[in-house]
């Protein structure tokens, strides 16, 4: 039997609200289960505002927009993370600074990254790398000090905390993914939340092309026009119905995977002591949401064989990100130091299958196909 690296679950419940939503007559954009999906982040997290969009990636360009991001600006970044954390920003004319990981987690430095803020940094983005949080106090010290934007890259940081604060409450501006590898999944899908209230209009405002259209079908307005810059950021009714048949179910999904990722731990954890490779760290300001699990070996070599070793067996595992500072499009404009941790991850980094229906077996024969290939 193979064991896949993911497999998209299904709560149940999918199909039949699909069905209500085309039976409303509505399936275009902010319909009664994009309405349903907005109450539920806003009443559980305490998000101040929530926009669902077709993508995080959509949710990262909306904050571009958003923060006025324009030619000649600085904005500083993780090197290790998804094209999406960066590209969204240089889109909009902006240089990225990017720092280094720390040694611990693939999160990025706190420690780092005052030394790269110049007069033209205008923003931070950070990645909470797994739903592990970053450094956060720290990094709304420096936010505040230098007058800075925070931007949350939480694509995978659902259900996750900063000691008592949600993920994607702390900075500016928050982006998540429901990708359909992520713990609650709508195929593909995204949401922008919004935490300072001097954002909450025009964020609306861009994500219908850059008309006042949500004002228009509230009744705030006679007419709509074209105000500003935007685009078509907001996702079908049917992407929400799927969603909010996830998000019912969101409790139970977590407890699941979280024993997952402790099966996991706890099966691998005597290799870990024996140096064969480091293992999650979380940091104890930060909450696990058991959106994915790796392990770091000591080079290179031992990932590539290691993969291929779980590959004999059917069991697929992947590596993760390559730093975006040695990226094809990116290394010519690079002139920063090396990032020793950020490209450590990106040659030593493996991500282990995890999924909602892996079961106690499964995850037993990954362990034990690692201990093989260690002895």
């Amino acid at each position: 039997m193979i064991i896949p690296f993911n497999k998209p679950f299904l709560t149940g419940n999918e199909t039949q609200y699909i069905e209500q939503a085309v039976r409303s007559g509505k399936i275009s954009g902010d319909g009664i289960f994009t309405k349903k999906c907005h109450q539920f982040f806003e009443s559980k997290y305490g998000f101040k505002k929530v926009l669902l969009t077709t993508s995080c990636t959509d949710a990262l360009e909306m904050a571009a927009i958003l923060l006025n991001i324009k030619e000649g600006d600085e904005v500083i970044a993780p090197s290790y993370s998804f094209v999406s954390t960066v590209n969204a920003f240089v889109l909009r004319g902006a240089k990225i600074v990017f720092a280094d990981s720390e040694s611990s987690t693939p999160n990025i430095d706190s420690d780092k990254i005052e030394s790269l803020i110049t007069p033209k940094t205008k923003a931070i983005i950070v990645v909470h790398y797994g739903g592990f949080a970053c450094d956060m106090d720290k990094i709304m010290t420096l936010a505040k000090k230098y007058n800075l934007l925070i931007v949350e890259d939480a694509a995978q940081a659902i259900d996750s905390y900063y000691k008592d604060k949600p993920l994607g409450s702390i900075g500016h501006l928050a982006a998540f993914s429901f990708h359909e590898t992520k713990n609650i999944i709508s195929g593909e899908g995204g949401m922008l939340v919004i935490n300072d209230e001097q954002f909450i209009n025009r964020a609306e405002i861009i994500r219908e092309k850059g008309t006042n259209r949500s004002a228009f079908f509230r009744g705030e307005i006679d007419k709509y026009n074209w105000v500003d810059i935007g685009s078509s950021f907001l996702p079908s009714d049917i992407i929400a119905a799927f969603l909010f048949a996830q998000i019912e179910n969101l409790d139970m999904i977590q407890t699941k995977r979280k024993l997952i990722w402790q099966s996991y731990y706890d099966g691998l954890k005597s290799l870990e002591k024996e140096g064969n490779f480091k293992l999650p760290f979380i940091p104890d300001y930060a909450t696990n949401n058991a959106h994915l699990f790796y392990i770091v070996t000591n080079n290179e070599s031992d990932r590539i064989k290691l993969i291929e070793h779980l590959k004999k067996q059917d069991i697929y595992a992947v590596f993760h990100y390559l730093s975006l500072h040695k990226s094809p499009y990116y290394k010519d404009k690079y002139n920063g130091p090396e990032l020793v941790n950020s490209d450590n991850y990106s040659a030593c980094l493996i991500r282990l299958p995890m999924f909602y229906e892996l079961n106690p077996e499964d995850v037993s024969r990954v362990c034990n196909s690692i201990k093989s290939f260690y002895k």
